[in-house]
């Protein structure tokens, strides 16, 4: 149970950013039990791991997006330093340059995250699927209905109808 949840909250930290699901370098910092700083500066020292797909840093305009979608992110407002953000990918080349046990249990908590998240995009899109294949099926039951329909139209007869309703002694 205390699994679910915490890959519950991890997998809210994922944002879709150019395209590609990532994680920002302060939610990893805070997984990871570890400043900000420092898991830029062991990025930095280790660039050669960390490729375009698999980390990238935000532009001002993303940025400014970001933080007006998410409201929890305030603090980064004031923030010099460009924000990192990682790729799944990214994610697990962390555990190789961050080695505490508490990096490498929120690692594998990461990547089941991850995991999870491809699962529900994926499980979304047979629904999508179901319910286009749902709504051609009925769009042709109802075009045969209307048919039906204009058919009898056809049929009756078109003379003229009796009145409905109650009527006063006064109105016969």
């Amino acid at each position: 149970m205390e699994r679910s949840i915490i890959r519950e909250e991890i997998a809210s930290l994922i944002y879709l950013i150019r395209g590609r699901r990532v994680m920002l370098d302060s939610d990893l910092a805070n997984l990871y039990d570890t400043d900000t700083k420092k898991l830029k500066q062991q990025v930095r020292r280790n660039s050669d791991r960390f490729p375009d797909d698999f980390m990238f840093e935000l532009t001002e305009s993303e940025k400014k997006q970001l933080l007006i979608q998410q409201p929890r992110l305030s603090n980064l407002k004031f923030s010099y330093a460009p924000i990192m953000v990682f790729s799944e990918q990214g994610v697990a080349m962390l555990s190789s340059v961050l080695n505490s046990k508490r990096a490498i249990y929120a690692n594998i908590e990461i990547m089941r995250a991850f995991v999870s998240y491809r699962a529900m995009i994926f499980e979304n899109k047979e629904l999508r699927n179901e319910i286009i294949r749902l709504d051609k099926k009925i769009s042709i039951s109802f075009k045969f209905l209307l048919k039906k329909i204009d058919e009898l139209k056809l049929v009756l007869p078109q003379g003229p109808r009796k009145t409905v309703g109650f009527k006063r002694k006064d109105q016969s």
